[in-house]
């Protein structure tokens, strides 16, 4: 198989793949155990109506943005990565390359931490033996960054067979569940926890970094239009789907573990299929887009060396608990990643033309004013997030939404910049031409 993806330039066009295959890959991704975790998190601390509110918005939220990523993406050619060097320059797009390398290596961690302690309850119930939880992290991280050696190819392949099951079985628990416990557990009274607000930048932040990182999927698709369909069913369904499974199974259950649920309802088998195909195209894709990001810092860094590499260190990192710091995780993610997607949205619409955007495009050191806009938008994330929620301060607030305030205000802030500096360019005094005489005695001498 080939294992070139193209990470120092563009995707040839009879390499191009489908917005249905593509999609396909996105909802895999978004059907995780970390989206049960939130899931239900959010049953818990919300009322049952409100959580699914919350859930959907944050959903469609996600599903817009995506589709605005996919369009650079596709339009571009390049990795999410390589767009961060041409808005940063190069010394600024290798910070924000290693940041998002290192924001989707901590993904990788959590959610191998996942797998592991979900797999060790499986396997316990399956057999009676207690593991420690550490075999199985060490196991499903092993089988993650293999099938990222590989590539997209891989990843789409194992995605094709693998949503169509999970669906299948995620549906199958419902009904069951229904049918077994019925709808009383669904209008139990909670103590809520979470802000409306916050909890839909809790469901944005679970896929933010996925959406600001669409360009590396989305640079696979045939026409933008594709991309960008590919980027709005993927995100809107695959983010929506394991949450709303889990709202509504731990409401009417009673239980806080998506595995135990599964035993609980006689779907043990189920149960251990989703664990294992969820974790897998998830995880596969947050590995392969880190080495993406690490590959661009320089051309002579091989992406499937990096992967074993960041592989390692993500599964080291797993065994030694990262998923005991999901929350503040994702909250820190929406916080400091989701701005750069709204800078490099800016960047695109004011700069494309210009052919900035282009493989091959002169690029400064550092573009200190893209630099600026980041770190507006970081300032206000962490401004209206309120402490209760993640990582801020709660001093105001604009949507309500702290993940896609930072957005919006970077986006905001670069176009501001880039409209200031066109027009002091305008403006600046121009040298007076040199007369007929002036010329002629230069020439002269």
């Amino acid at each position: 198989m080939d294992a070139s993806d193209y990470e120092h330039g563009t995707v040839p066009a009879d390499q191009r793949k489908g917005w249905l295959s593509i999609a396909a890959v996105w909802i895999a991704i978004g059907i995780d155990l970390s989206g049960a975790f939130l899931g239900v998190a959010l049953a818990t601390g919300m009322e049952f109506w409100a959580a699914l509110f919350a859930t959907f918005t944050g959903s469609m939220l996600l599903g817009l943005l995506a589709m605005a990523c996919a369009y650079v993406g596709s339009v571009s050619g390049l990795s999410t990565a390589m767009i961060a060097r041409a808005v940063f320059g190069k010394v600024g797009g290798a910070i924000l390359a290693i940041a998002l390398a290192l924001s989707l290596l901590g993904w990788f961690a959590v959610q191998a931490g996942f797998f592991g302690s979900n797999a060790r309850i499986a396997f316990l119930e399956i057999t009676g033996a207690d593991l420690p939880v550490q075999v199985f992290t060490v196991i499903g991280g092993v089988l993650m960054v293999t099938t990222a050696l590989w590539g997209y190819r891989s990843i789409s392949r194992l995605s094709t067979v693998a949503v169509p099951l999970l669906l299948l079985l995620l549906v199958v628990g419902v009904v069951v569940a229904f049918v077994k416990q019925g709808e009383g557990g669904l209008h139990t009274a909670v103590d809520v926890q979470f802000t409306f607000g916050g909890a839909v930048s809790l469901v944005m932040g679970i896929f933010i970094l996925g959406v600001v990182s669409a360009p590396d999927m989305a640079r696979w698709a045939k026409t933008p239009k594709q991309a960008m369909a590919a980027g709005f069913v993927g995100f809107f369904f695959g983010n929506s789907i394991i949450i709303v499974v889990a709202i509504v199974l731990a409401r009417v259950m009673g239980e806080s573990e998506l595995i135990t649920i599964y035993f609980a309802l006689g779907l043990g088998l189920a149960a251990v299929v989703v664990l294992i195909l969820a974790q897998w195209t998830t995880n596969t894709t947050n590995i392969y887009s880190a080495a993406l990001s690490f590959s661009s810092i320089n051309g002579r860094l091989k992406r499937r060396t990096l992967t074993i590499v960041g592989g390692a260190i993500g599964i080291l990192i797993a065994v030694l608990g990262a998923a005991d710091f999901f929350v503040p995780f994702i909250s820190a993610i929406g916080t400091i990643i989701a701005p750069f997607g709204g800078v490099y949205l800016a960047a695109f619409i004011a700069e494309r033309a210009a052919g900035r955007f282009e493989v091959g495009a002169k690029v400064a050191a550092v573009h200190g004013w893209s630099i600026a806009a980041w770190v507006v938008g970081i300032a206000t994330a962490l401004a209206t997030t309120n402490p209760s929620d993640g990582l801020g301060f709660g001093a105001f607030t604009v949507t309500t939404i702290p993940a896609l305030d930072g957005l919006i205000v970077g986006f905001l802030a670069y176009l501001a910049i880039a409209l200031l500096r066109k027009r002091v360019g305008r403006q600046a005094p121009r040298a007076p031409r040199a007369s007929d005489e002036e010329r002629a005695s230069e020439a002269a001498a």
